[in-house]
Order: structure tokens, then sequence, then C-alpha cells
């Protein structure tokens, strides 16, 4: 009962506000239909931020739901002294192409902004979030950083979801458009092809965050986030189970040639303890945190999946990964894949066997489409 009268209430709400005006909420539970953006319901844990769901300083640390055109489209959570999201979280269930012509937004319930039906504000009068005056002209070459990126969004209206300063942060230029750019476009392939329901139904669910720096700030005001991460955990129908998989980079300017590899769940979660203490969890229990997606081209073009288990030593072991690849792996067909993938490799053929490790520079080949993100 309680639940129905909570869900007409957010209709209630929703109802009665402006069209572009996203929903600044105490806990993501409020809002059912928001609360859908992680997977079972269960929020990251981040301790001293996020807890169980409940946040710990509330007065900093505000959970909206975003919305845009009367429907929800992911969820974040920002950081007010800051002024950056810590993360956002979405469903990715295919893309469009193309960038829209879609001004950057604020949010102006975190402001108390009275009678504004839009997010279009950009004065004085914004005290607690990001505007765009703190990012034009800066002579540090930061870009707007998307967490939810528009390039993994479904269509036209929840491209321009995105366009909102609570869903970005100060990103040095060469990692936004460089190695992140591009471990966006390889994730947004692989969730296409391997993260597909019982109903054959494309579904993951991603949470993208940002570690804030102690002192290194855009325009005095703007926190500008040592570190970027990512991951993200969807059901394969092919391989009968839950997969997961995370990645992270350094927030500087990118050498040439940089790469941002796969790591399990495990490994990024790690890594955000040394940070915020240890009891990180970023996914549901039925994420795997140990296991990492691996996948191959067999030599007619087909996708070989399977899954590897990754120890404590980061040596990947291969595991079984359910019953069409175990049969493979009896008559040693992948085997034999790998090896004819290699050689074509070395002959410099495009069709060649690729796992997730091996990320290159996004080109044509890839239908990689990710520069709505820039500017």
């Amino acid at each position: 009962m309680m639940g129905v009268l909570n869900h007409l209430s957010a209709l209630l709400l929703l109802s009665l506000l402006p069209p572009a005006l996203s929903h600044v909420v105490e806990k993501f539970s409020d809002v059912p239909l928001c609360q859908n953006f992680f997977l079972d319901g269960t929020t990251p844990n981040l301790p001293g931020i996020l807890v169980g769901g409940t946040v710990q300083n509330q007065n900093r640390y505000k959970p909206i739901c975003q919305l845009f055109n009367n429907i929800y489209r992911f969820a974040t959570l920002y950081d007010t002294t800051n002024r950056i999201p810590v993360f956002s979280a979405y469903t990715f269930t295919g893309y469009t192409k193309g960038r829209p012509n879609q001004s950057w937004m604020i949010e102006p319930q975190l402001e108390n902004i009275k009678k504004q039906h839009n997010m279009k504000v950009d004065n004085k009068a914004v005290t607690h979030q990001a505007v765009d005056t703190d990012y034009e002209l800066n002579k540090m070459k930061l870009d707007r950083g998307h967490l939810f990126p528009c390039s993994h969004a479904p269509d036209d209206d929840a491209k321009s979801s995105t366009f909102t300063l609570t869903n970005a942060v100060p990103q040095y230029e060469k990692f936004n458009r460089g190695s992140w750019k591009t471990m966006e476009c390889r994730v947004r392939k692989y969730l296409e092809l391997n993260c597909k329901d019982n109903n054959n139904k494309i579904k993951a669910y991603v949470v993208t965050g940002a570690v804030p720096s102690h002192s290194n700030t855009l325009n005095n005001r703007v926190n500008i986030p040592d570190l970027m991460w990512t991951a993200y955990c969807c059901y394969n129908n092919n391989l009968k189970q839950w997969v997961a998989q995370a990645h992270w980079g350094e927030n500087v300017q990118d050498t040439k040639g940089k790469t941002l590899n796969p790591e399990t769940l495990g490994a990024l979660e790690g890594e955000l303890n040394k940070i915020y203490n240890v009891g990180v969890k970023v996914f549901h229990d039925k994420c795997p945190i140990n296991v990492i997606l691996s996948v191959l081209e067999d030599e007619t073009g087909r996708n070989l999946e399977s899954v590897e288990e990754v120890e404590p030593g980061r040596k990947r072991v291969r595991e079984g990964s359910g019953e069409r690849s175990r049969e493979r792996s009896r008559e040693g067909s992948r085997e034999r894949s790998r090896e004819r993938s290699r050689e074509r490799s070395r002959e410099g053929s495009n069709k060649m066997a690729r796992r997730t490790g091996e990320l290159k520079e996004c080109d044509e080949e890839d239908g990689c489409d990710c520069d709505c993100n820039v500017k």
C-alpha cells in the first residue's frame, strides 16, 4: 500500500513540474521510475556519501531524478560543494546517432529558483552547481565531460536530457576526446552485442562516476576530478548469466595511443575502496565481481562469447560459461578460432579476433558515433 501511495505522490509531483525540470529528492527510492535505473533498485554504496540508499550528508549531496519532457531519463547523485556529480546511473537500451541541438542546462531546484520553466539559467544566483560561464573560454582545455554519455542515449529527447551540467564534470580535452571517448564507443558496441535479456531486448545497467580532487578547480568554483570511472552489469542470454565490466582512468591530458583496458567490477571497487574507505559496492550482488566478459570473432564474423575469472594477482583463468561455450571448448573450436584470428591479425586483416582489452582508436569500421558528447 505504501509503495502505491509513493508512486501516486511521485506522479502528482511530476504533473506539477515544468516539462524540462528534474526532480530533486531525498532518496532515489522516493520515485519508483527513477529507482528503475538501478539493478533491482540497489543504489551504489559509497561510504560517507551514500550508504544503503541513504544520503549521509543531505545538505551537500542531492539525488536527482533527471526528468526531460515529462519522462525520467536517468539518475544523478550531485555534490553541491564540489559542484560536480558523484555519479550518474542509466539503463542502456540502444542508441541513435547524432548530436541534438541542445544548449547546456542547470538544475533550478538546487538553487530554489522560483518560476523557472526551463534550465537555461546562468547568473549570479547559481551557487550550488556549475554554470556555462565556468566552462566558457577556459584556458585549461577542459570539456564539459558527460557521465551519462549522449552517445549512449536511445532517442533524441534522451540525448538532450544528458546536456545538464549536473551530468557533467570538467574533463581534460584530450582525455574526453581520446581514450575515454574510445572506451565509451567500445562499451556501447559490446552492450549492443552482449546485453540481451530473455526477450532478446538490449538492456544494461551503467553507473559512471567521478572522484573529486583535493583542490584542483575550474574558475575557482568547480572541482576538477582526479579520476573517472564507469561500470556496467547486464544479463547475457547467450551465456545464461549476468556479466559485468569496469573501466577507469586519470583525468589528465592523454598521451598518444593511450587506452583504457577493461577490468573486473571487483578491481574497480578495490580502487574506489582506497578513496572512499572499505565498503564500496557499485551494483547488486547478482553482478559478478571477479569475471569479465570477452568477445571473440571467428572466421565467419560470428561472436564467440565467454567469461574469464580474474584472480587477485590479475591472472585471467578461463571458466566454463554456458553449454554452447563448453561444447566449443571440448571440441577445441575456440582455440582454433583464436589461432586463425591471430594469423589474420598478423596479416593485417580487418577481420581479427578482438577481446575487450584490445582497444584502438575509434573508427568508422566500429560504427562509432560518439562525437555528440564533445563541445
